[in-house]
């Protein structure tokens, strides 16, 4: 893993790079952080998505003065559906698509708040999207319309996101984007997550609604990279 700098329309931002093994050129994917920022748990699905043979770059949306400072400003961006959180991303994935070490296609993945960006980049010129548990935009047909596909993944038991799986996948239905959304029974938020550690911390978030479940993330990963393979690989499994 590598840090690296992404040009972007008001200054590059930091970001991770993460190589497959083997020889190239491989399909890229984009991973947006969730709240926390680029952490232990991020970095961990940086390298597991490049493990499965794609390019992958982590950038880095609070840069510019750190997550306190940024935090605020991120999510205002994500519920407008643009700004320098939204161009960061779309320099991330240009940044992905012009390596020569890369094919030219490009996923996200976000989580959370990342899923959130995920949904609202779909129809911004990437080649698969894969949100968990990401925020519904607002005047969803509307934000979505021509997406790429979407692979969606969300919990029943999520305190914050009530049915935003059901309504996602209405939605995609209703404007033929090719989709799959599955909304996992006695899970809620952050089930690919591992944001804590040790058994009391991990009990406590599930009581809340959140925390990692370990045969559900499995999962959910099973579907994105099968779907990922088809969309990004060309149905080459890598």
């Amino acid at each position: 893993m590598s840090t690296v700098k992404v040009p972007t329309p008001e200054g590059s931002i930091d970001a991770v790079l993460e190589t497959p093994p083997g020889a190239g050129p491989w399909p890229g994917v984009v991973v947006v952080h969730d709240a926390l920022g680029v952490g232990r748990d991020i970095r961990g699905i940086t390298a597991r998505v490049a493990a499965r043979g794609y390019l992958t770059l982590t950038p880095d949306l609070y840069t510019r003065g750190g997550r306190t400072r940024c935090v605020t400003r991120v999510f205002r961006e994500l519920i407008r559906r643009q700004g320098r959180a939204v161009d960061d991303l779309l320099a991330a994935r240009d940044l992905l698509a012009t390596r020569p070490d890369c094919t030219g296609k490009v996923g996200v993945i976000g989580f959370c708040m990342g899923g959130g960006f995920a949904l609202v980049s779909a129809p911004r010129g990437f080649d698969a999207s894969a949100p968990f548990y990401g925020p519904l935009p607002r005047h969803i047909e509307d934000a979505l319309g021509g997406s790429c596909p979407i692979v969606g993944s969300y919990g029943a038991r999520d305190p914050m996101l009530w049915g935003a799986g059901r309504k996602l996948d209405a939605a995609l239905t209703g404007l033929d984007i090719e989709h799959d959304v599955e909304t996992y029974p006695g899970v809620g938020h952050s089930f690919a997550n591992r944001l804590v550690s040790g058994q009391a911390a991990g009990k406590l978030l599930r009581v809340t609604g959140m925390g990692y479940d370990h045969a559900t993330s499995e999962d959910a990963w099973r579907r994105v990279f099968a779907f990922f393979d088809v969309h990004l690989s060309g149905g080459a499994e890598r």
